[in-house]
């Protein structure tokens, strides 16, 4: 293995040379494990924790390292490793942290593609795939929709979904795959060397059947598809990056019960283009699309332009949107003022001193 395979790149290599970091040897964070991190090089892979520095001046999770980031990191034991600097991202895929307001989870980081698995149970779910759909066009990740375990319902039923989907979603690439190896092929020659792909959806929906099947070897152990509920009855527990043999790089992470809605910089506009385009048509530059007179959304709605549902999961996400970025501001005026507080006690400190 080369570091080339685990996706390092001339741009990446610029950086470590113009922030001197030629000292300090590079990998890539394949686990995660609360306060420590696996980091993985063309040598090997190492056990490593941060930095003093590093970890008391992060000011929020951004200022850590995730799966997927490169790091310049040094040895001082065997296996054990000390994380200096993360490098610059091209992509973070989050959501917004389930109970915090004003937070973000990282998903993974430098990913060029998200995985978006939804099976065709009694799972698949229109409004949560075009929440998945918004986190990756906010990351700037191009999403792929993967159907999986058609085997267990009839040739018309996958057919109507995926006609369910054409019909809300648009141009985006839609694969179907089996419990066992139906429509692997696909999936194999749409990834590619180099590239990394970050594997979404829900518990139970067949993220890790995908990986094993991919990667040839069992990574994470799936239990029997039970007949009760039609879902396996494993759980992926952390994030984890995995080369495959053909040079493609996986990213799997535990199901998500909760896909919250953040900043999503551009992501529902991308995701729901076709209410963003006839929202240009609205009489009000400020027009809501929810009561005003001459809103061209409503009445795309009223004669059918405009599926009914995928409105109201777009009013639904925009007004996530709206609470998480009123709840960010609050939670920085909070910051602010206790930096300040901070400060001013210090200030008397010195004061007294003298």
């Amino acid at each position: 293995m080369t570091i080339e395979d685990l996706g390092y790149n001339e741009t990446l290599e610029s950086y470590r040379v113009d922030n001197n970091l030629d000292s300090f040897e590079i990998g890539r964070v394949v686990a995660e494990h609360k306060d420590r991190y696996a980091v993985k090089t063309a040598e090997g892979e190492y056990d490593a924790e941060l930095i003093g520095n590093l970890r008391f001046t992060a000011e929020n999770r951004y200022d850590l390292p995730a799966v997927g980031d490169w790091v310049a990191f040094s040895e001082y034991d065997e296996g054990k490793a000390l994380i200096h600097s993360i490098y610059p991202r091209k992509s973070i895929i989050e959501r917004k942290a389930v109970g915090k307001s004003g937070r973000v989870q990282i998903i993974a980081t430098n990913v060029d593609c998200g995985l978006i698995v939804q099976s065709v149970d009694r799972n698949f779910n229109l409004n949560r795939l075009e929440r998945y759909l918004t986190i990756c066009h906010s990351s700037d990740v191009e999403p792929v929709i993967v159907l999986s375990k058609i085997d267990l319902i009839p040739e018309s039923d996958l057919q109507t979904i995926k006609d369910q989907i054409n019909h809300r979603i648009k141009d985006t690439l839609v694969m179907a795959i089996s419990h066992e190896s139906e429509g692997y092929d696909q999936v194999e020659n749409f990834i590619e060397a180099g590239k990394t792909y970050c594997l979404l959806g829900s518990s139970g929906v067949g993220k890790s059947t995908l990986l094993n099947n991919l990667s040839g070897q069992l990574h994470m152990k799936t239990g029997e598809i039970s007949s009760s509920v039609n879902k396996g009855r494993h759980i992926t527990s952390h994030r984890e990056l995995i080369v495959l043999d053909n040079g493609g790089i996986i990213i799997d992470n535990p199901g998500m019960r909760e896909v919250g809605i953040a900043d999503t910089s551009g992501g529902l506009e991308t995701t729901f283009e076709l209410i963003l385009e006839y929202a240009q048509q609205c009489r009000f530059k400020d027009c809501t699309h929810m009561h005003e007179e001459d809103c061209a959304v409503l009445q795309a709605v009223e004669d059918g332009e405009i599926d009914e549902a995928a409105y109201a999961n777009f009013r639904k996400m925009e007004k996530e949107k709206d609470h998480f970025e009123s709840d960010v501001a609050e939670r920085r005026k909070k910051d602010k003022q206790f930096g300040k507080l901070i400060k001013r006690i210090q200030k008397e400190k010195k004061k007294h001193k003298y």
